[in-house]
């Protein structure tokens, strides 16, 4: 069964990964576009723990 948080968490890391690039080189416009990024990235990463945590919490209470 996909988990549609974690397809966003994987699109969002592949949209960061040019702006990385850049921002390594020394752009810093592209820098404040990764830094951006990473905070919604850590949002959507935990989005995922909280999906994992109620099925794990809903598989519980079914199996009594």
């Amino acid at each position: 069964m996909p988990m549609p948080e974690f397809e966003k968490l994987k699109q969002l890391v592949e949209e960061a990964e040019e702006d990385v690039a850049k921002a390594a080189g020394g752009n810093k416009a592209a820098g404040t576009r990764v830094r951006k990024k990473m905070q919604d990235i850590k949002n959507a990463a935990q989005d995922v723990r909280k999906k994992i945590l109620e099925e794990r919490s809903s598989e519980g209470s079914t199996a009594n």
